[in-house]
């Protein structure tokens, strides 16, 4: 496959959506930037391309010397980076809101012909959740900065290497009961990780992307509830779903967000109260020529190793305890 871009840049390349990508830019021959905190952590991804073609390099997000040193002569720049809690000097204002800005300003100035910003369905400046509230500042910032720049923003993207169906996979095999929070209503779109990583790729080609703004989900709406249902129906497990009002999962919120890797925290709560679906009249995956997968084709393939007995259990037929 060729490609008329020479060095890419990819901001947080070695996290869950940036394996995906990685792999896909490689096979266009670009040369490979993948800018992050700890170039060792990154090596897995040099085979996915030839000698050299791949190179981790250590980059600051937060100092403006470190980040234009790593778009320097960069063709685009594609910014991964986000973060689900606050932990030390990794808070959403400075990770989510004040670094977009910072690599787009870079990317500028260095030239670049195409940015690419993951973002997120829900981002508002007027949320009441900070994750929230940091990807809109994220936003704008670059849009300030980078007016061509494409935002790409995904709902709750789910693959194999994934912290959703995953986690309650996990949740399923050890306790009796799976938590409502709020009741289980809030509504969410799920996108397959791939389907994201093939969106990038199109962006990246299409000059009709350049400046706008993309809502990524799959092609099904489903209930906090209903997903609770899909990860048992695939892990073949019963389990009882206990509703939580929102003044409880507050309060754990508040106590399990004190933990190094919260399982919750009150700013997740908050980010609960709302919906987070493809909002009507946006540009989707449909308009970037990618056609969404549905979950029930891929978690299939990797929450089974969730089921009693493992992946390659010969239980058949309804749950199992």
């Amino acid at each position: 496959m060729s490609f008329r871009y020479r060095v890419a840049t990819v901001f947080g390349g070695s996290g869950f959506i940036g394996r995906h990508l990685i792999k896909r830019l490689a096979k266009t021959g670009t040369i490979i930037r993948v800018a992050t905190r700890h170039p060792s952590n990154a090596n897995f991804l040099r085979t996915n391309g030839a000698v050299g073609q791949i190179i981790p390099i250590a980059t600051n997000i937060h100092d403006d010397a470190s980040v234009a040193a790593a778009v320097r002569d960069a063709d685009i720049v594609i910014n991964l980076i986000g973060i689900l809690y606050e932990s030390g000097v990794n808070t959403f204002r400075g990770t989510q809101g004040d670094a977009p800005g910072r690599i787009a300003r870079a990317a500028k100035a260095a030239g670049v012909q195409r940015f690419v910003q993951i973002s997120a369905i829900g981002a508002d400046a007027g949320s009441t959740a900070e994750y929230a509230r940091s990807k809109a500042a994220g936003e704008q910032a670059v849009l300030k900065a980078f007016p061509e720049a494409t935002i790409l923003r995904p709902s709750v993207v789910f693959g194999p290497e994934d912290g959703f169906f995953n986690r309650f996979g996990a949740m399923a095999r050890i306790s009796p009961v799976l938590p409502l929070i709020g009741g289980g209503h809030t509504k969410f779109q799920p996108v397959y990780v791939g389907d994201v990583a093939d969106a990038i790729m199109k962006a990246l080609e299409n000059p009709a992307a350049l400046g706008k703004t993309y809502e990524l989900g799959g092609p099904r709406v489903y209930s906090f509830k209903e997903i609770m249902g899909l990860v048992l129906t695939e892990t073949r497990r019963k389990r009882i779903m206990v509703t939580v009002p929102w003044g409880v999962a507050e309060l754990q919120g508040k106590i399990l967000g004190k933990l190094p890797k919260p399982l919750l925290t009150v700013d997740q709560v908050e980010l609960l109260k709302r919906d987070n679906v493809v909002a009507p009249g946006a540009a989707t995956l449909a308009d970037l020529g990618v056609e969404p997968t549905a979950a029930e084709v891929i978690i299939p393939t990797y929450l089974d190793r969730f089921r009693v007995g493992g992946r390659f259990s010969q239980r058949a037929g309804g749950y199992s305890t």
